[in-house]
């Protein structure tokens, strides 16, 4: 009884042991990844590679559309739109709006269910680089991990630049550029405010906004963040 006990404790330590070394090996690798997307620019992500996959099933010859740019050759009229719509304290904060994120939990409390999130852009960025689609504890708190290694690393310009490449902006559709001329035949540099609030406003739920390009709300959106656009500062 003794010596099954012992080797139960022994099995269980090791079991311990091999578990933590696998979990910072695997934290080693993101870092490595983040540190070399400081000067070279990711060509995936974690989610433009789930999209595609999904999108293959159905047809084994789609493709996304996706092109990145530099910073410098995106509207600024896109990054205030962004900023003002999904961050708008993302230069100030080291990564994560506690008092966007105490809204948010009152928000949902009240109408019982989730209607609202407090992810800042460099959380956003952390789970489309990484991370899958399946909401669980364990992936909130590896974006967290995640969106420190980030705040980290990067500037916040750099941030930006990638975050404002890898978004989803439709069905199969990634990034300012392609997003800029999926919906208005132009590069991104060529945005007008109104169309980048429009685009802005297409954030949250872009596939619907690609197939309802007219839906009601989208309109009022878009005026709200327009408003707001001028108020913000971009990195």
């Amino acid at each position: 009884m003794k010596k099954s006990r012992n080797w139960l404790l022994r099995w269980a330590w090791r079991s311990v042991t091999i578990f933590f070394a696998l979990l910072f090996l695997y934290q080693v690798w993101l870092f490595a990844h983040i540190c070399w997307w400081v000067k070279f620019n990711p060509s995936t992500s974690a989610f433009m590679e789930t999209r595609l996959e999904i999108m293959q099933d159905k047809n084994p010859k789609a493709a996304l559309k996706y092109q990145w740019v530099p910073y410098s050759r995106i509207s600024d009229n896109l990054k205030r739109a962004l900023i003002a719509a999904e961050d708008a304290s993302f230069v100030d904060h080291e990564g994560f709006d506690w008092e966007g994120i105490q809204k948010a939990y009152e928000k949902n409390l009240r109408k019982g269910k989730i209607v609202a999130g407090g992810s800042t852009i460099s959380q956003q960025l952390a789970k489309n680089l990484f991370l899958s689609t399946k909401r669980t504890p364990w992936r909130k708190i590896e974006e967290a991990a995640i969106t420190l290694m980030l705040e980290a690393v990067m500037d916040k310009q750099r941030i930006f630049e990638i975050y404002l490449n890898v978004i989803e902006w439709g069905d199969g559709v990634f990034g300012a550029e392609a997003a800029a001329r999926h919906y208005y035949q132009v590069g991104a540099a060529q945005l007008s405010a109104d169309q980048a609030a429009r685009l802005a406003a297409m954030v949250p739920n872009p596939r619907y906004y690609d197939r309802h390009r007219e839906a009601r709300g989208l309109q009022l959106k878009t005026d709200i963040i327009m408003a707001r656009m001028n108020d913000v500062d971009i990195p």
